[in-house]
């Protein structure tokens, strides 16, 4: 199997671990920006346990502003409540944010990045390691789907108060500047989605982890590795309403299925693949003549409702919730490659 025609995906039913579809599911891969979701379960472990509230302080460092993008582009010295860190970091993906909660939480970004490994361990995540809070380029930044599916499956079973994080549709940072609309065109478009995180880098191709709840069941899907940000949310959106067609019976989950495939080598590099021009050509291709993003799948629907934008800010604003911020499909941003440090040109979401 080439690198390309790998993609990775896992659907796990959250509340048996019930495994419902794989595909590659144990082959080592970069998760890119869902490394933030356990960036974001470390943090949900320090609050559990008093060590962290909602309102500590969470500062700017230097090292922290000098990530590149995606990222907020606050001050060295700005301070946020962690709350609102976390909004940020799981809606805008912003790199710069992630490292000052790492830094927060764990001391220092080397001390974060050792509690995000035990955690992973401790959990059951044998195929992964992290070497960032971020998911940017890093060859010992590695996932599987199997991997990110139970730590999915675990931030919704074990944070359940904490799961609005993961379905906030846009965050408005005030003074004026732009909306962010969350990456996930599930959101406000599938039947039931709520959740959870997208990725990109150039070496990643376009993953996403994707849930949905429906008459009180909920599903997760992870998928890795698609060319476009329109099919994995189309290939999310398939996975999904599979899921659900689905009723209780026996098979595979989590814990009991052994591992199979290419999964002891070096993490799939597909740069040449997704941050080619001609795939850059492709991608636009996939946007009608208003740059419009053109979903074809049956489960997914234009929005009728507009979008909740919830306002972000540094500690010296005044905490706000803002309501009704129009956003449209065309408005959900598209990652673009640039050249990065090291080998891997990359971008993240």
């Amino acid at each position: 199997m080439s690198q390309a025609e790998a993609n990775p995906y896992m659907t796990v039913d959250v509340a048996t671990g019930k495994v419902l579809s794989h595909n590659e599911a144990f082959r080592r891969w970069y998760p890119a920006s869902l490394t933030k979701m356990m960036t974001a379960y470390v943090v949900f472990r320090a609050l559990q346990s008093g060590q962290r509230t909602l309102e500590s302080p969470v500062r700017m460092s230097v090292a922290a502003t000098k990530e590149p993008p995606s990222k907020m582009g606050y001050k060295a010295g700005s301070v946020m409540t962690l709350d609102t860190a976390l909004k940020i970091m799981l809606v805008k993906s912003a790199n710069d944010v992630s490292v000052a909660v790492g830094e927060s939480i764990g001391g220092s970004k080397a001390g974060f990045i050792k509690m995000m490994n035990a955690e992973a361990r401790r959990i059951g995540m044998f195929g992964s390691n992290f070497s960032n809070p971020h998911g940017l380029p890093d060859t010992n930044n590695y996932s599987t789907a199997r991997d990110m599916a139970l730590l999915a499956a675990q931030l919704r079973r074990e944070f359940p108060q904490y799961a609005h994080y993961f379905n906030t549709e846009a965050i408005d940072p005030g003074d004026g500047k732009k909306v962010q609309a969350n990456y996930n065109i599930l959101l406000g478009r599938f039947n039931g989605a709520d959740g959870m995180k997208t990725g990109f880098v150039c070496a990643s191709g376009f993953n996403l982890a994707g849930s949905a709840t429906r008459n009180g069941r909920t599903i997760v899907t992870v998928v890795l590795g698609a060319a476009k940000q329109e099919e994995r949310t189309v290939q999310a959106a398939d996975l999904l309403t599979a899921g659900f067609a689905t009723r209780g019976g026996g098979g595979e989950t989590l814990a009991s299925l052994a591992p199979y495939g290419d999964n002891n080598n070096q993490a799939t590099d597909l740069r040449a693949q997704i941050c080619s021009q001609q795939a850059m050509s492709d991608r636009w291709d996939g946007r009608d003549v208003e740059g419009r993003l053109k979903i074809n799948s049956p489960y997914i629907t234009a929005m009728t409702r507009e979008p909740v934008a919830v306002r972000v800010g540094l500690l010296s604003k005044a905490p706000d919730v803002q309501v009704g911020t129009a956003l449209h499909i065309s408005q959900v941003p598209i990652p673009l490659q640039r050249p990065m440090r090291g080998t891997i040109t990359t971008a993240v979401n």
